[in-house]
Formats: structure tokens, C-alpha cells, sequence
């Protein structure tokens, strides 16, 4: 007897969640309508699918059996849709770009409106998140990483070198005074990436070792664990934090020191999977964000 479509896409929904209440929300059912559904594919598939616990679901071997299954399906379904809606004479239909929680913030959000209103018939949806997001699985078309991507299966394309200042506000330096060295930093606040939080990149807390005595390590006033949350505390007057070029430029109320001092540098790339090499709606906008960002100053050189 062969598998209800229906009931495979909802054992996809929950495998995906993790639980029926996340996943019935997705499927916009409840979360009784959602258990029946899986109690009655396990019934036709003469197998648990599930352990069933306090925490959530987990997949049982069956389970991930069937799970890797319909995984590669809905990818391929994905894919063939993608392909049928674009057209040939003007970029159509959806485009899923998901970057840094920073990045989207400040900078990418700014600009889609230029985008959307020159290619109206591409449906764009932002996914932000510090977090790697699998393009091969289709979490996501394309992406814009601040790291070099390492995964074969992927076209990448550099956009940019974003170099980073020391930014404070203001008020903050009127009060504080400016750092004219790195050796300064010693006697100011500084906000950093935490402890417990994989760094972007190994420079990233470059504040706490500029010019500083190893047998005296500065200690921060605040971790945090993404760049838009140092840059909202810098923003309040907090302390100095280093963060990219581009969040500088949407916000007059900060100004940089150390102008002699040379930060890190962070490369960014566009990303995206083999299989939309062709896409209309990538290529337009992997063109636009090159275009964005060299009229910002942003190339890759």
C-alpha cells in the first residue's frame, strides 16, 4: 500500500520541528490533527517513528530512514519548482537569502527596497542568523557569509572587504576621553564577543589584545554574542566595541578613534548551489549586492 503524500509531508514538517505544536503551526493544523497523521503513517509503515519524550521528538532508525528519504524528495520537488517558475525574459518567484543577524540589520534591509522595487516579481524572504545555514538541503538559495565558504558543492563569489573601526558614541568619548593608541584601550570600556559563542573569526575581539600587557588582561563590560548586539549597546553609550564599516555608516551619533590602528578585515562572499547557476533571480542579485556595496566603498581587492 503506498504512503499518503499528505501524511509524508506532515512527517516532514515534524521531523524538521522537532514536535507536533511547532510543526502543526507551520502546517497551520492542530496538534492533534498532526499526532493522527503520524500515528496513522507509523500504523501503514508497521514501524515507530518517533521517541516520544518531555523535551520534544527524536527520530527513531526507522524514522531517520524514512526522514533522509523524504528529505531528498521535497529538495528535488524545490528545485523543479524553482526551475519552472523563473522566466527566461525577467527574474520571477522566490528567493530565500539568508545572512549574519548584523549584515541583514544594518546593511542588507536597508537596500531591498531598490531591489524589490527594480524586480518585482521576485518574492524575497531574509532568514537572519549567525548560525550555518545548509544550502544543499534548500534552507536557503543563496547566502552571504562573512567567512570563506569550505563546502565543494557550493558556488562562491567574493563581494567585499569589510574592514572594521573602534566605535563609540559621542557622548561616551566627551566623557571618557579618545583613545589615541591601542595602549589606550586599557583604561576604557570595551564591548566584545563572548566567551561561550564560536567567534566569526579569530580576530574578532581584537580590542582586548591591541596593544595590551599579557600579564594584564583587560576585562570587558559586556560580551555579547553577535555584532548587532555589540553595535546596539555601543550605540547606547555602553562603551567602544569594534564593528564592520558598514554599521558606522547608518549611525552619524557614532564616530571611530584609532584611525593609525588597522583592524581586521572581514571577507565576504555570495553563495549559493550549483543547481542555480542559472537562475534569473540569483544572478540579479548577486549583481545588485556588487553593485551596492562597491558604491559604498566595499569592493573585493
Amino acid at each position: 500500500m503506498p504512503m499518503d503524500w499528505d501524511k509524508l509531508r506532515v512527517f516532514h514538517a515534524v521531523a524538521q520541528a522537532g514536535s507536533f505544536t511547532h510543526a502543526g503551526e507551520t502546517l497551520n493544523l492542530s496538534q492533534s490533527a498532526v499526532s493522527r497523521q503520524i500515528s496513522a503513517l507509523e500504523e501503514s509503515v508497521k514501524a515507530p517513528l518517533f521517541h516520544r519524550h518531555a523535551r520534544g521528538l527524536i527520530l527513531t532508525e526507522q524514522g531517520e530512514l524514512l526522514h533522509r528519504t523524504v528529505r531528498e524528495v521535497f529538495h528535488k520537488l524545490s528545485m523543479a519548482q524553482s526551475q519552472l517558475s523563473e522566466s527566461f525574459d525577467r527574474p520571477t518567484g522566490p528567493l530565500k537569502v539568508t545572512t549574519t543577524i548584523g549584515f541583514g540589520s544594518t546593511w542588507l534591509t536597508r537596500h531591498m527596497r531598490e531591489f524589490i522595487k527594480d524586480n518585482p516579481d521576485v518574492e524575497v524572504s531574509l532568514y537572519l542568523t549567525d548560525q550555518s545555514v545548509d544550502l544543499g538541503m534548500r534552507q536557503a538559495d543563496v547566502a552571504i557569509r562573512m567567512y570563506e565558504p569550505r563546502q565543494p558543492d557550493l558556488i562562491q563569489r567574493p563581494l567585499a572587504k569589510i574592514p572594521s573601526a573602534v566605535f563609540g558614541r559621542a557622548s561616551y568619548f566627551d566623557e571618557r576621553g579618545r583613545p589615541e593608541k591601542p595602549e589606550d584601550l586599557d583604561d576604557h570600556d570595551l564591548i566584545v564577543f563572548g566567551h561561550d559563542t564560536p567567534l566569526p573569526n579569530p580576530t574578532v575581539n581584537w580590542l582586548l589584545t591591541a596593544g595590551a600587557d599579557p600579564k594584564k588582561p583587560r576585562r570587558p563590560i559586556l560580551r555579547v554574542n553577535n555584532a548587532y548586539g555589540i553595535y546596539r549597546a555601543v550605540m547606547s553609550g555602553l562603551g567602544i566595541g569594534l564593528l564592520p564599516d558598514y554599521m558606522g555608516q547608518v549611525a552619524p551619533e557614532l564616530e571611530t578613534v584609532l584611525h593609525k590602528a588597522e583592524g581586521p578585515v572581514t571577507k565576504a562572499y555570495f553563495v549559493y548551489p550549483e543547481e542555480l547557476r542559472h537562475s534569473q533571480r540569483v544572478v540579479v542579485f548577486r549583481d545588485f549586492l556588487l553593485r551596492k556595496l562597491s558604491e559604498q566603498g566595499f569592493q573585493y581587492r
